[in-house]
């Protein structure tokens, strides 16, 4: 109801406004079309009052292009100037001296009068003898319409069409086509156009009407985006209050795992040394395998220090890296020498197959051996009951895919995007019961990507994982 009443409002105000335009407009016509022949009356009484009255009017009416016949006339009926009618003119302008009222040829004045189709002005002036005339004239409509209503009505700035329609209602002049407008409203111009009129029109489908109904749809189209964008934020809001939760989550996990493979070497290695130091090793070749526990579960611990430390690196924007050329082989060779002793106590049968003719690449080595320490410290905690470990090299697209390829546990298609997330690690029963912090996969991708590589997953559950680093040729 209320957008009904606005409609209605729109509308009533629209053409109350377009009334008063169209009022002052033909105001304005009128005001020129009247200046333009008062003066030109002015000057033809002068003429009629000289001593050469019928050249000086000619050379008047050559200078007037709004005059496209002019008859003076005594009170009589009888032609003063030109000598004669033209072009049957007499039926029309003859009459002119009868529809003068006898008060204005007593003090005179000017009608504009319509006789038959023509729109005559009338003026009663004085001739050289002092007795009264009047002058008859007919006014140029291509002069009228370049003059005056060009002048006056095309600089209008409305959203409407202005149209002059004559008489006999015929068009006279308009500012646009009207054909398909709907009409709004007329006024009739004062005594100097007799019986016209000024119209104005609106253009289909931009009534006040149509502009309610548009506004509406604008504000109910504003509406509905705010709608959307409060539920979006409403939406974002509660994804970031879950992500952060689960973020929380995350990290308290990654404390208690860090945690736990900290005290894990540092018990084994407390208690080995605590051994040692007893003299309760009385076998110099057990001795020697304590020596080999303590010396692994130091560098399992330097591992997880180096990580963690990496991580917080890599966090906050601290971590550089050093590039120079470096060959692949020797950096494979030295990792799995790291890893020498627990795959041999967990019974892993390892593979290589990395040519020693591949190109060098401009890479921090320590990183890029760190980020492969990483698979296969991985390849090692989630092995299954098929111990196998295969390290391989190739040349492939400009570059080098360094693989590490292992028969555990495997991941789940599902769960493949994220596993290189900080702090994530996949949610299987077999596999959260296993030490690790949940960046170590996270450091591999920071490590690759800074080198301009990537690194890409391929597994099945229960079939084993291939991590594949790609290095890029420089």
């Amino acid at each position: 109801m209320s957008l009904r009443q606005w409609e209605r409002s729109a509308d009533l105000l629209f053409r109350e406004q377009a009334r008063d335009m169209a009022s002052m407009a033909a105001e304005k016509v009128a005001m020129v079309l009247r200046h333009g022949e008062d003066e030109f009356f002015f000057r033809l009484e002068a003429r009629l009052a000289g001593a050469n009255a019928a050249r000086g009017v000619e050379e008047l009416v050559a200078e007037s292009p709004l005059v496209a016949r002019l008859y003076v006339l005594d009170r009589a009926g009888r032609l003063v100037y030109p000598a004669a009618f033209r072009d049957g003119d007499a039926a029309v302008f003859g009459r002119v001296p009868a529809e003068i009222p006898p008060a204005v040829w007593e003090r005179g004045g000017r009608r504009d009068l319509v006789v038959g189709e023509h729109v005559i002005v009338a003026a009663v002036l004085k001739a050289r003898d002092g007795a009264p005339v009047v002058a008859a004239v007919a006014r140029d409509l291509e002069a009228l319409k370049r003059d005056v209503l060009d002048k006056t009505l095309a600089s209008l700035e409305a959203p409407t069409i202005v149209a002059v329609l004559d008489h006999l209602d015929r068009r006279v002049w308009s500012r646009a086509p009207v054909e398909r407008a709907e009409p709004v409203t007329a006024v009739t111009f004062r005594d100097e156009l007799p019986r016209w009129r000024l119209a104005l029109y609106q253009p289909a489908g931009f009534g006040p009407r149509q502009a309610v109904r548009r506004q509406v749809m604008v504000f109910t189209a504003a509406f509905v985006v705010l709608l959307a964008l409060i539920a979006a934020g409403i939406v974002l809001a509660w994804r970031l209050t879950r992500r952060e939760t689960e973020m929380a989550r995350l990290k308290s996990d990654f404390v208690a795992n860090v945690s736990h493979d900290l005290k894990t070497p540092l018990s084994v290695i407390r208690m080995f040394g605590e051994t040692l130091e007893m003299g309760r090793v009385t076998s110099e070749a057990q001795r020697q395998e304590y020596y080999r526990v303590i010396t692994r579960e130091s560098e399992r611990l330097s591992r997880l220090i180096d990580n963690v430390l990496d991580f917080s690196r890599i966090e906050g924007g601290r971590r550089r890296y050093d590039m120079a050329p470096a060959a692949i082989e020797p950096l494979v060779r030295e990792t799995l020498d790291a890893f020498a002793i627990p795959l041999e106590q967990h019974g892993f049968k390892v593979d290589v197959d990395v040519p020693p003719d591949l190109p060098q690449i401009r890479m921090d080595a320590d990183a890029v051996g760190q980020a492969l320490a990483n698979l296969v410290d991985n390849a090692i905690k989630y092995s299954g009951e098929r111990r196998a470990l295969r390290v391989a090299a190739v040349r492939r697209d400009g570059g080098v895919a360094l693989s590490v390829e292992d028969d555990g546990l495997g991941i789940p298609r599902d769960e493949q995007a994220r596993i290189f997330e900080k702090f994530y690690r996949v949610g299987r029963s077999e596999t959260q019961g296993r030490r690790g912090s949940g960046v170590g996969l996270a450091l591999v991708h920071h490590v690759v990507e800074a080198h301009g590589g990537r690194v890409t997953v391929d597994s099945e559950p229960g079939r084993g994982s291939r991590f594949t680093l790609w290095l890029p040729v420089r």
